[in-house]
């Protein structure tokens, strides 16, 4: 799926990263990475509070099942 990204040099970054200041602004892109690094954070927080609840509740199913 993200297989294009492994053929991206530093030029294309460049014209990325140009593209990005002129659409956004300077000041605004610290803006919208901080956003986007507590955005993955909260997802992957998210995730981790799942898997305990699922382990939770097969470590649960397992202590009823032995009863």
């Amino acid at each position: 799926m993200l297989g294009f990204l492994q053929n991206i040099g530093m030029t294309e970054l460049i014209v990325i990263l140009i593209i990005l200041v002129l659409l956004f602004g300077a000041t605004k892109i610290p803006a919208l990475a901080r956003a986007l690094g507590k955005s993955v954070k909260e997802f992957k927080g998210g995730i981790r509070e799942g898997d305990e609840e699922v382990k939770d509740k097969k470590d649960e199913d397992k202590k009823a099942d032995s009863k």
